[in-house]
């Protein structure tokens, strides 16, 4: 009755600890939120700080942040004073830290240097990695990889096994026309007809 009793508890502790990383990693993923002139390479992004204009965007919830007569503004989008900026273009510094616009001057300091970056970020947008597509505005946005079967062939010039590669295909019916309905409006073909040598 012990090691029965024993085993419960543990099995109970076990399922809490699996549970309990799934939600973790769930939290500390954000891919999908992030916005397609985000640079690439981040699983999770609280903060971009733009050192071009000294101002923040927060990720969760898509706001700009920036100073206004000393105090810290949080907009849905910037006001007319920077319309010539461009986040496709600018620098954008990946911050995952709790209010870094309090601490401004450090990264003020940190990152002056990228200030007018001539250089260049790949962005979101650009990307071809297949875990972009959540991101809304992707080109590719909401399209699923799906498998394309390569065939291997030996020496005698025989297929000897199939490798599956991920390629992406829109979700469609692989471009065929369709009628309202959206069955396949191909003509039917007739196995007996157009092959000239049929079987009778």
């Amino acid at each position: 009755m012990k090691k029965l009793v024993l085993f419960a508890a543990v099995l109970m502790v076990s399922l809490f600890s699996i549970n309990n990383a799934k939600a973790q990693v769930s939290l500390n993923i954000n891919i999908g939120s992030q916005p397609v002139w985000g640079p690439t390479g981040y699983d999770h992004v609280d903060y971009y700080y733009f050192p071009d204009i000294d101002a923040y965007y927060y990720v969760p919830s898509g706001q700009y942040i920036y100073s206004n007569g000393g105090r810290w503004v949080w907009v849905n989008s910037l006001p007319a004073q920077y319309r010539n900026f461009d986040p496709y273009r600018a620098y954008k510094v990946v911050i995952n830290e709790p209010k870094p616009y309090l601490r401004n001057n450090i990264y003020v300091t940190r990152y002056s240097k990228y200030k007018n970056y001539g250089g260049h970020q790949t962005i979101i947008r650009d990307s071809r990695e297949t875990k972009y597509y959540v991101v809304k505005g992707h080109p590719k946005y909401n399209q699923r990889p799906t498998k394309n079967v390569t065939v291997v062939r030996n020496n005698n010039n025989r297929p000897t096994r199939l490798v599956q590669r991920n390629v992406t295909r829109p979700d469609q019916n692989n471009g065929r026309p369709q009628d309202n309905n959206g069955r396949d409006n191909r003509p039917e073909r007739n196995n007996n007809q157009g092959r000239g040598n049929g079987r009778h």
